[in-house]
């Protein structure tokens, strides 16, 4: 190739034009690196300003990891857009290039979207709130936050529970912390020879001297049942939420001190095995006779 006919004028344009161009394009790289740096940046104070803002007792402590997430994104969405801008891409380019996407991400992570959905409708529905014990169809725990994709459970034993949320939204919740008060219900068989009038009595007596058992509605004892072993006798009251489980466990152990005190026992199965002289044994379960050949 010649090069005695290139022009020496045009070689220097174009000279000046690369390098110019450079200079333009290194230029927005480093204001799209500086914009995308603090966009970040100013992402996590939106965040933390958030959670600050919405630390108040008045305010659902449900909401607040919600929309600290929600502002966190949206100043980086935004952040993002101004990036492209930098290097001359339209907005009408950048909504139909972010609509393309959406479309494809929601239909490869459909169950990521279901989740950010279902949390959206858990804070707005509210049926549970932070700090609450809640069990949805065997997930149980007490809440420690709703976040954008999952719930955080803090099981019986301490340990830590990360839930999709939309499992959760899916399924039946049952609230215990939801109500102040509870209803405690506990049954005892007492032996067909027994005074029942006695152990409801003695029963009666145990229920008025606890303090954390409510006057309203009014605590009970009653026959309720009759079974194989006895006669079934039901201790119901009612308690706050926070004395259920005390009060409950404390009653398991004074039911039977308070029926044995006035000589009453409390029933159980009996199983007996007898061998007669022929080789047959005859079983007698639950007051019901067996017979069967050896």
């Amino acid at each position: 190739m010649d090069f005695a006919f290139i022009d020496p004028d045009k070689l220097e344009a174009t000279w000046a034009w690369l390098l110019q161009f450079a200079v333009r394009q290194g230029l927005n790289v480093l204001a799209a690196c500086a914009i995308l740096f603090v966009g970040w940046w100013l992402s996590a104070r939106a965040r933390n300003a958030v959670l600050s803002a919405f630390d108040r007792p008045h305010v659902d402590a449900t909401l607040r990891p919600m929309l600290a997430s929600a502002a966190q994104w949206a100043i980086r969405g935004v952040t993002v857009v101004l990036v492209l801008s930098q290097f001359g891409v339209q907005t009408a380019s950048i909504i139909a290039m972010l609509g393309a996407a959406g479309l494809a991400v929601g239909l490869a992570l459909q169950g990521t979207l279901q989740n950010i959905a279902a949390g959206i409708m858990l804070v707005i529905q509210r049926p549970y709130r932070v700090g609450q014990y809640i069990d949805a169809q065997g997930i149980a725990g007490t809440v420690r936050e709703t976040g954008l994709f999952m719930t955080e459970l803090t099981t019986f034993d301490g340990v830590c529970l990360r839930v999709p949320n939309s499992k959760i939204w899916g399924s039946a919740i049952t609230n215990y912390s939801e109500n102040p008060t509870r209803r405690l219900d506990i049954e005892v068989t007492v032996p067909f020879g027994a005074d029942v009038a006695a152990s409801l009595q003695a029963l009666r007596g145990m229920l008025a001297s606890e303090s954390r058992v409510l006057s309203d509605p009014p605590a009970e004892a009653m026959a309720v049942n009759f079974t194989s072993e006895g006669v079934t006798l039901n201790v119901r009251c009612w308690t706050t939420n926070n004395d259920y489980w005390n009060v409950r466990y404390a009653f398991y152990e004074r039911i039977k001190r308070e029926l044995n005190a006035i000589g009453v026992g409390i029933a159980v199965p009996v199983q007996e095995l007898r061998v007669g002289d022929k080789g047959q044994a005859a079983i007698r379960i639950d007051g019901e006779a067996h017979r069967s050949l050896n």
